[in-house]
């Protein structure tokens, strides 16, 4: 579901970002209809644009992306993240509101961004960073599919006029993210396991 304002935001400055950042996105033809319901977006985070550059390539869905609070008081990137429907979330505090908030979005079938990383990690391998248990929670709670996205750069450290390339994975239906149900209420392991599908599309994209 995307808003008018998206819409119109997307069309303006989705191609301008793809060409400043020289995205690449060859897999595209992954992101699932809209048709298919609730989609949970997760992503390794290596800088502020990603969120961006995440929008730029999904042409179907409008992510709405759970960001860290002090983003919107970032001068031009604060409004356009929050025009492109991001939303805030305080890494130091109580977010239990914000948890239901996104689950209850999620239920009624809008597409929802992560990073399971819970902040940037520029210039590290992803493989190599802590994950947070928040992602695999709201999954298994919204019952959502989780479409792994590996964002990836040299050194992982990105650049104006720097190659990006966003690998957008196969969709992840709840029955394979909670093995049946089995890791139904381990939020932690189905974070994991995602986070590991996102680590994976890296390492077979290697060049």
């Amino acid at each position: 579901m995307k808003s008018k304002l998206y819409a119109f935001l997307h069309f303006l400055l989705a191609p301008l970002a793809r060409l400043i950042f020289f995205v690449s996105c060859k897999t595209r033809k992954k992101e699932p209809p809209l048709s298919d319901g609730a989609l949970l977006v997760c992503a390794n985070h290596i800088a502020v644009l990603d969120p961006v550059l995440i929008c730029a390539v999904l042409k179907k869905h409008q992510p709405r992306i759970m960001a860290k609070k002090e983003l919107f008081s970032v001068p031009v990137i604060g409004w356009l993240v929050s025009q492109l429907g991001a939303y805030p979330i305080d890494r130091k505090g109580a977010n239990a509101d914000v948890i239901l908030k996104t689950i209850k979005m999620l239920e009624d079938g809008y597409c929802v961004g992560m990073f399971p990383q819970g902040t940037r990690r520029k210039g590290v391998d992803p493989a190599t960073t802590p994950i947070k248990a928040g992602a695999g929670l709201i999954a298994s709670k919204s019952k959502a599919t989780v479409l792994p996205i590996h964002i990836k750069t040299k050194n992982y450290h990105m650049k104006a006029f720097r190659r990006v390339k966003i690998i957008i994975g196969d969709p992840i239906p709840y029955e394979e993210y909670t093995k049946g149900g089995e890791l139904e209420g381990d939020s932690r392991a189905i974070t994991q396991y995602i986070f590991d599908r996102i680590i994976e599309l890296g390492k077979e994209d290697a060049e």
